[in-house]
């Protein structure tokens, strides 16, 4: 492991706290050190309050920021003074440590104090990091791991045996702390947890840290435990999709409500579920107990499959009445999936939450294996994870988490979303909580937004294969699809049908027509194992009930369309998959409606721009956002009971009235 300090980028950063968060991010930008928000740190300051008396404050990284992101304001000032007079009592319940912290804050609108804030306080160190470093982790979890972190480290660090975290942690190390420190002493290993290092400047704290696990790093080299063999393991070719959805819905089934299911396959994920001796080393727990993981194994798809319950349960958490009922129910809904075709699937009800566990469990291999190749992995006894699964403080998290939003756990295939009322129906399905697939020819779509639950693929939707590919990438990311918004066309240029080519005829039938048939057939077995059940809807045009002259393929593709969109309808309706059409007319913020164009078109109605764009009954600008919307209520439960609906969005078009 590399240092990662540059004195000259930290001298941009003037201050102690500055400082602080210059490391920080260093140590946030290794991910086997500190993954998700893992990992603390914290500095001790002195400064004048309101009042003009000096305190001495400890900025301990906030609830809900990044190490690798963290700003200034992600470090919560608590009054050092009172934490140390916390320290001296004989006991304090998690949820009075965290009223104290918080009500000892000097800034109201900082994020919560780590909970960890009470033990950063007590060491009496300026600056104090603390990660789960993979490598320290990989040797604390081994039947003699004790025993190995005092080779490796001697009298440099003192080492914690394994305590929940929160108050009574603080107490225990302050104690060992005060009897096991040494001059020489530069960290602290918390056995099952993490590892501390500790100087008197940013610099000699993340220093120090990166040369501890170095150490461990360098150990387990010696121990031929570092490097993990390479194993053959070849990526399926065949599509996988409809076992992907199908492996969804019953997972979803369980669960009571929908989920998203993120695939990892690779050489890494399909070698670790190839081993023989899986079902030995996958199912002894967690690497550290902020992963929590239950285990359970889960028939399915005529496999067998090791399943994983995690933490992460915001929303995923059943009530149950009594402590004895919590220790003898497993939550049955797994959240890691190993499969020896599929690799690693995770799942939550976000694709955020999923990422997460796939991150998570990724670096879960790697400590399993590394462990094992020292004589074997040991994770914490069951009832310590029974402990930090239903601890206080997780339970009051899950009780603020609030109403998940509508489509949370849900899936949605937009195709034309680089632009126009695609990227708007992107938009408002992103909005209301759904994971969503765009399709576009243009590559734009790739990079449309950066977040964990959009996937922009480039895709020529008259293709067969272009659009298995996208699909089988779209299930692999998501794990199914539940709403379908079909929406590429094209608008040919103004045309007599006795000047109309048998070319162009095609190509606008080919696009507006027969590439939505090919979407919909595709997408058809993966509605119908939506958890909900599928939902699609068809933009059409007002070109369906009235069409212009000069627009012959346009409007026939179009009421093509609109036809086969009502065979869907009766067709896919016992399976629970209702299927609906809006009619928009003049929305005119797309990319086919340019300035020029705008101003033709009014002049040849003697219309101003602004005009034109209201020329219409209720004398109103049409919008991409004003359909998207509408598409997204059509999947929504509003229309739960309707199907084949035929809804104009056009402000009123007397022909069509």
């Amino acid at each position: 492991m590399k240092s990662l300090w540059n004195d000259r980028e930290a001298a941009a950063f003037k201050g102690d706290l500055q400082l602080r968060v210059y490391s920080s991010r260093l140590l946030g930008r290794d991910k086997s050190l500190v993954m998700h928000g893992g990992g603390n740190t914290s500095v001790k300051i002195r400064e004048s309050n309101i009042l003009g008396e000096p305190e001495d404050i400890l900025y301990v990284k906030g609830s809900g920021w990044d190490l690798e992101t963290i700003e200034s304001a992600g470090f919560s000032p608590v009054r050092l003074r009172h934490l140390l007079r916390l320290a001296q009592l004989k006991s304090l319940s998690d949820p009075q440590m965290v009223n104290e912290l918080k009500t000892h804050m000097t800034r109201a609108s900082a994020p919560a104090p780590s909970i960890e804030t009470i033990l950063h306080a007590i060491l009496p160190y300026k600056y104090v990091d603390h990660t789960h470093a993979d490598a320290v982790i990989a040797v604390t979890n081994t039947a003699n791991g004790e025993e190995r972190i005092r080779e490796i480290y001697g009298e440099d660090v003192v080492i914690i045996p394994y305590v929940m975290p929160g108050f009574e942690l603080a107490q225990v190390c302050a104690q060992l702390f005060a009897e096991q420190a040494k001059q020489a002493t530069i960290g602290m290993v918390l056995m099952n947890h993490g590892i501390f290092s500790f100087g008197a400047t940013a610099k000699q704290s993340y220093e120090r840290m990166i040369a501890l696990v170095s150490r461990a790093e360098k150990y387990l080299a010696s121990k031929g435990a570092w490097t993990l063999p390479a194993r053959s393991a070849a990526v399926p070719k065949r599509p996988l999709k409809t076992e992907l959805a199908l492996l969804r819905r019953k997972i979803s089934k369980v669960a009571g409500f929908p989920a998203i299911i993120s695939t990892c396959t690779n050489t890494q994920t399909l070698g670790f579920a190839k081993r023989r001796d899986l079902g030995k080393i996958s199912q002894q727990g967690p690497a550290t107990p902020d992963h929590v993981i239950r285990t359970k194994r889960l028939p399915m798809l005529g496999r067998t499959v090791d399943a994983y319950a995690t933490l992460y349960r915001k929303y995923f958490h059943q009530h149950m009445r009594t402590a004895k009922e919590k220790k003898t129910m497993l939550d049955p809904a797994p959240r890691v999936i190993l499969d020896p075709e599929f690799g690693l699937c995770a799942v939550g009800q976000t694709a955020k939450d999923a990422a997460i566990v796939v991150e998570i469990y990724l670096h879960t291999i790697e400590i399993i294996l590394r462990a094992t190749a020292l004589g074997g992995f040991t994770a914490l006894p069951a009832k310590e994870l029974f402990d930090v699964e239903y601890w206080d403080l997780e339970q009051a998290k899950l009780k603020k988490g609030g109403t998940p939003p509508l489509f949370a756990g849900e899936i949605a295939l937009v195709t034309g979303a680089a632009s126009g009322i695609g990227k708007a129906c992107v938009e408002s399905m992103l909005a209301r909580g759904a994971a969503v697939i765009g399709l576009d020819l243009n590559p734009s779509i790739e990079l449309l937004y950066n977040r964990k639950d959009f996937l922009g693929i480039r895709c020529d939707v008259t293709s067969d294969k272009a659009v298995a590919s996208a699909l089988e990438s779209g299930v692999k990311a998501f794990g199914g699809l539940d709403m379908l918004i079909l929406n590429a066309g094209i608008f040919p240029a103004s045309r007599r049908i006795e000047a109309l080519h048998a070319k162009e005829w095609r190509d606008v039938m080919n696009i507006n027509l027969d590439a939505n048939l090919l979407m919909m057939r595709e997408c058809h077995p993966l509605l119908k194992l939506s958890p909900r059940g599928g939902r699609a809807v068809v933009i059409g045009s007002k070109n369906v009930p009235a069409p212009g002259p000069g627009a012959a393929a346009y409007s026939s593709s179009k009421a093509a369309l609109n036809q086969l969109a009502r065979v869907a309808a009766l067709e896919w309706g016992s399976e629970g998959i209702r299927v609906n059409i809006i009619h928009p007319n003049a929305v005119f913020d797309t990319a086919i409606w340019s300035k020029a164009v705008l101003e033709s078109r009014a002049a040849q109605y003697g219309l101003g721009v602004e005009q034109y764009k209201k020329n219409n009954v209720l004398k109103t600008e049409v919008t991409s956002r004003n359909v998207a919307e509408l598409a997204a209520e059509m999947c929504g439960p509003l229309f739960a009971k309707t199907t084949a609906a035929q809804v104009p969005v056009d402000g009123g078009n007397e022909r069509v009235i």
